[in-house]
């Protein structure tokens, strides 16, 4: 079956001959489509068989023309629209001139080498880039994009580097970061009190020592600060995870080479591209059973505590690279803050912040404009699917296919939802999405939030435009919107799901949309989570169908403890007889709490109605005995998913009754779960869970009548139900559509609510034009 796929190519593409390039390699393998120069890069659009295109995609990066450089190649896969030929279109003189401001780019072979270069005036400096690596979007200050605008002003250029930057053929020509060790950055080590203890390359040797002794460092990198400690040395892992307050959150490990990965990892040729990428994200894989020992040592279990996957990187900056010059084993690298707060960006802030968790403090005197994570990827079905879009992809913008301004409305600004907040812009055609922000729960977090809105708002001059918010009304997110700005379109949380996979995949005409996670404000004022819609290109959402709902003793506190999920699940099948069944769950509380759930129940007093996935996925982990109270966000449902049997397809029955919209009945999954116990382990009973709700999808899809199905929300980021839905709708001849370049969990709500709004401005416009042709 063919599929298309669409590369933007950033980067030195234009006047290199890269578009004949493209053209010879795609007419030699009998692929069809077009290659052009627009403002955004090289676009190409090609189609041909899915393991054809592949071939192409790797190709491109690594048989490029000699005087091209590759900064940044995004790309997607999607839907075929029959191309009889492939030719070299003419840029579109109309399009309008946006700026684009770069993601931090990874370090680049040629810097790499001339920093182990003896020869070379970089030797050892850690803050070597050039035109086609380096920092960007975490120094830039104002547009244009010249070092007066940046953090980099304040290091005057010596002569050798002024040379060098006013050189036309030159590869730092207008690098705006530019330097070296006589006129740039430099490192220091300090101790917990700012006392500096060694500088430049002594500071280096130190740290190193100081990590292996098994103490913890906070390395001040490129987009923030990062704890690092040996991976190998469970003593110092179990340190971090007791000073930072992370029981069993997995850590993220950046290794020296990809062979040490390898050793520990299955990588498979997608998974190798993404880690060696100018992105060079966090990449979830797959641990290998029988690791092979490094230096006679393995990583530690407690890096990632009851979970087959490691989030694993490599070195993506000269400074990193240093420290891995002398250490020759995986260190944990994990985000500097304090939890659910942005991730430190000043030294001294640092002090404080991190006081009674750093011993040592790495640190630079470049200063970190805005915060930028590691980004979080993981391949599924030989695609990409970004996660957390941050360093490396963020502020990119998403390109739709209609011009906003032709239908005239303004500028569009979301401020997306409260978990795993990003905020987005539309100028022109592009959506630019802020980098990951995190949970508006505390004060930290929303400073941040409003900082990235003021960013935006200078870097991309926009400030007359429309705003986007939540339905939800005690979400910060849509308060701030509401109190700032005139204009403001509010979107239901789970058709703004919908909106970012259909808008990035360019799904056109009918599908039916699947919307599965945790929680999001319903009409109805409930907490949605298990829903359906027929959705169409101009936004008209038709709620189809939704799981029954059922209630959450405590509220927020049943979102913290799956105990509680499951309690109000067997509640809608025992009612009042519940709490004289015998069953093991009950004993997981204390007399007087079963005394108060009961009370809520009966009462309904604080136990909030809902129909969300994600608390049914909490529910059956905690009748399986696997999780009562989490540590971490999504902790209980992501340990369902690791136990799942690969090798079991039975699927329990389940009921959907007629209604508007149609009602899916649970009750039967959960008595033959419960009926399950103690005769099949747990592997076979959660795989089968996941395979019945595979088969919902399906029979919802098979009601609906369309043969075009869009899956969102955070459920999806579970790769077996994923794997097990996709399956199953392809093998009925259906078209699926999941997550690629924007995140499927929340991360993903603000380009969804520029999709949904800019309908609904379209629909006005609309509205008013013919209201006037009638009245002329």
């Amino acid at each position: 079956m063919n599929q298309r796929l669409k590369v933007v190519v950033r980067g030195a593409v234009q006047g290199v001959g890269f578009r004949p390039f493209i053209y010879r390699f795609a007419t030699e393998m009998d692929l069809r489509g077009y290659v052009l120069n627009s403002t955004s890069g090289v676009m190409i659009e090609v189609e041909g068989g899915k393991e054809i295109l592949d071939k192409f995609l790797f190709r491109i990066k690594k048989e490029k023309p000699p005087a091209s450089i590759i900064i940044s190649l995004e790309f997607s896969f999607l839907d075929p629209v029959g191309f009889e030929n492939f030719q070299i279109l003419e840029s579109d003189s109309k399009e309008k001139i946006s700026t684009l401001i770069l993601p931090d780019i990874a370090i680049c072979d040629d810097c790499k080498r001339e920093m182990l270069d003896q020869n070379d005036r970089r030797y050892l400096y850690p803050f070597i880039n050039c035109t086609n690596c380096g920092p960007r979007f975490s120094i830039i200050e104002f547009l244009p994009y010249d070092r007066p605008n940046t953090s980099m002003k304040n290091f005057e250029m010596c002569d050798n580097c002024k040379r060098e930057y006013n050189d036309p053929a030159n590869r730092r020509f207008h690098a705006q970061p530019i330097a070296c060790s006589e006129c740039g950055p430099h490192i220091e080590l300090w101790n917990k009190h700012g006392k500096v203890l060694a500088q430049r390359n002594e500071a280096f040797q130190k740290s190193v020592e100081l990590i292996r002794e098994g103490k913890i460092i906070a390395l001040k990198g490129l987009g923030g600060f990062q704890l690092v400690v040996d991976a190998q040395n469970t003593n110092a892992v179990q340190r971090l995870r007791k000073r930072k307050r992370r029981e069993e959150k997995p850590f993220a490990l950046m290794f020296p080479t990809l062979n040490e990965v390898k050793k520990v990892c299955e990588v498979s040729k997608f998974e190798e591209r993404l880690l060696q990428s100018s992105e060079s994200p966090i990449v979830l894989l797959k641990k290998i059973k029988q690791q092979t020992k490094s230096n006679g040592r393995e990583i530690s279990e407690s890096v990632a505590p009851n979970n087959p996957y490691l989030g694993v990187m490599l070195p993506y900056t000269p400074l990193h690279l240093l420290l891995f010059r002398e250490l020759n084993f995986p260190i944990v690298a994990t985000s500097a803050n304090i939890s659910e707060e942005p991730i430190v960006i000043d030294e001294h802030e640092a002090l404080k912040k991190l006081s009674g968790i750093a011993d040592y403090y790495l640190v630079h005197n470049r200063p970190i404009v805005r915060h930028v994570d590691d980004s979080i990827v993981r391949i599924v079905r030989d695609r990409e699917m970004v996660m957390r879009r941050a360093r490396g992809y963020a502020p990119l913008p998403v390109t739709i296919n209609m011009h906003h301004e032709e239908s005239g409305t303004k500028n569009i600004l979301a401020v997306g939802g409260h978990l795993k907040n990003t905020v987005a812009l539309l100028v022109g055609k592009n959506i630019f999405t802020s980098q990951h922000i995190g949970d508006l729960s505390t004060a930290e977090s929303f400073n941040t939030f409003e900082k990235v809105i003021r960013d935006f708002q200078t870097l991309y001059e926009s400030s007359d435009f429309v705003a986007a918010c939540d339905l939800h009304p005690d979400y910060v997110s849509t308060k701030f919107a509401k109190e700032k700005f005139n204009d403001v379109i509010q979107i239901q949380h789970h058709e703004a799901h919908i909106a970012a996979c259909r808008m990035e995949n360019q799904v056109e005409g009918y599908a039916l949309g699947v919307s599965w996670d945790g929680t999001g404000y319903g009409y109805d004022g409930t907490i949605w989570g298990g829903e359906f819609f027929i959705t169409n290109d101009q936004g008209d959402y038709q709620h189809f169908a939704q799981f029954k709902k059922f209630h959450l003793p405590g509220g927020e506190l049943a979102i913290k403890e799956p105990r509680r999920s499951a309690i109000g699940i067997l509640y809608e099948i025992f009612r009042d007889n519940l709490f004289d069944q015998d069953i093991e769950l009950v004993n997981q509380f204390s007399a007087q709490e079963l005394k108060l759930i009961r009370q809520m129940l009966e009462k309904k007093i604080n136990s909030p109605l809902t129909s969300s996935v994600g608390r049914l996925f909490d529910g059956v982990a905690s009748l399986l005995g696997i999780k009562q109270k989490l540590n971490y966000e999504g902790q209980a449902a992501m340990m369902l998913e690791f136990s799942a049997d690969e090798n079991e397809l039975v699927s329990y029955p389940f009921e959907i009754a007629d209604a508007e919209p149609l009602l899916i009945d649970w009750r039967p999954i959960i008595k033959e779960i419960m009926s399950d116990c103690g005769k099949n382990s747990v592997g076979k009973i959660s795989a089968r869970f996941h395979n019945t709700l595979a088969e919902i999808i399906l029979e919802v899809a098979k009601r609906s009548k369309l043969n075009k199905v869009v899956l969102s929300g955070g459920c999806f980021q579970n790769a077996f139900l994923l794997n097990r839905t996709i399956e199953k709708l392809q093998e009925n001849n259906f078209s699926v559509y999941w997550h690629q370049r924007i995140p499927p969990n929340d991360g993903g709500i603000a380009v969804g609510q520029i999709a949904l709004a800019l309908n609904r401005l379209s629909k006005e416009k609309s509205f008013y034009s013919s209201e006037k042709i009638k009245g002329s």
